[in-house]
């Protein structure tokens, strides 16, 4: 048996409806150059009032399946990264376990906020490596737009909807060559919803002081993400044994174009190797990369023995690093 683990397929849904800059203008204080200078965002999904998060994870599921060529009674592990799930429990990965007919596989959702994805596909790599499974499907899905405070004009332009899949299982060459997660508890305060949870469980008052929605410190984040995406791709390519001009392309999250340009000009990585898409969707959260991912794949960008190293960030603070040789 092989012992090399990488990505067998790639999937990814988005909502037909698009929100553009100009929209938003009609809705808070806020231009679309003040948006773009600020972001470098133009556009972002927002699911229809029917849609949830299962509901687009189960899209991109389907897709990642199919690429993969399994059948969904192949696949014996579903891990879910969101922080939107359906509901606080079943988890997602159950309700998308039910809706694909995945009756093998054992189901969790996981919480690492715009890191989803990256500790998803870490952990699915051990358990395949350890044996226990053998295909497991990851997904990133986020309905963000239903914690978002569209009165707060410093949060709601940054965030949209959609979701992003992937398979993993054995593969006889290339796959993930390095993985790396982090977290500091310490910083949690920086990105959170304040109430919901049995902290402060929901009550007329905390619904009227809109304390379910995402809270941010935009300066304080923006100083992480920066020197964390930094520290992550030198450590990576130390570590790891591959060097920096080695790596084809990056694909950090998609939370800023400034966070962006800011983090790759310190490490003096030319843009042309860094995968952005955010200026058509936003910030996503857990679905961000996976849905990058999916378009860089089917644009044929991105090629087999193609190295690239995947970068998230995100609430927690949490931040994870994935180096994959392609090998589809």
């Amino acid at each position: 048996m092989t012992d090399k683990i990488g990505i067998l397929g790639v999937g990814s849904f988005l909502p037909d409806k698009v929100l553009s800059n100009f929209d938003l203008e009609l809705m808070v204080d806020t231009s679309d150059e003040w948006i773009k200078e600020r972001t470098g965002i133009s556009f972002r999904r927002i699911a229809e009032k029917n849609i949830a998060t299962s509901d687009m994870a189960y899209e991109a599921s389907k897709e990642a399946l199919k690429m993969a060529n399994l059948k969904p009674d192949e696949i014996d592990l579903i891990i879910g990264a969101t922080v939107t799930p359906d509901m606080l429990f079943p988890s997602s990965a159950c309700l998308v376990q039910q809706k694909l007919k995945a009756k093998n596989a054992a189901c969790f959702d996981l919480s690492a906020g715009c890191t989803g994805f990256i500790y998803a596909l870490v952990c699915a790599y051990e358990f395949i490596k350890s044996g226990m499974y053998n295909n497991a499907l990851i997904f990133g899905s986020e309905t963000l737009s239903r914690i978002v405070d569209w009165e707060d004009r410093n949060t709601c332009v940054l965030f949209g909807d959609g979701a992003g899949a992937c398979v993993i299982g054995r593969v006889n060459e290339g796959g993930i060559i390095y993985k790396l997660l982090g977290a500091d508890g310490t910083k949690s305060e920086l990105l959170y919803i304040p109430a919901g949870g049995s902290k402060e469980p929901a009550t007329i008052d905390t619904v009227r002081d809109r304390k379910h929605y995402i809270k941010m410190n935009g300066k304080e984040v923006f100083r992480f993400a920066v020197s964390i995406i930094e520290e992550m791709v030198k450590r990576i390519t130390k570590e790891s044994g591959c060097p920096v001009e080695e790596v084809d392309y990056f694909l950090p999250h998609q939370a800023n174009m400034r966070i962006i340009d800011s983090a790759f000009r310190k490490l003096n990585i030319p843009m042309d190797k860094v995968i952005v898409n955010l200026d058509k969707y936003g910030n996503m959260s857990a679905a961000s990369i996976p849905v990058a991912l999916d378009e860089v794949v089917k644009s044929g960008k991105v090629k087999k023995n193609d190295k690239i190293m995947l970068l998230g960030f995100g609430a927690g603070l949490t931040w994870g690093g994935v180096l994959i040789e392609w090998c589809i």
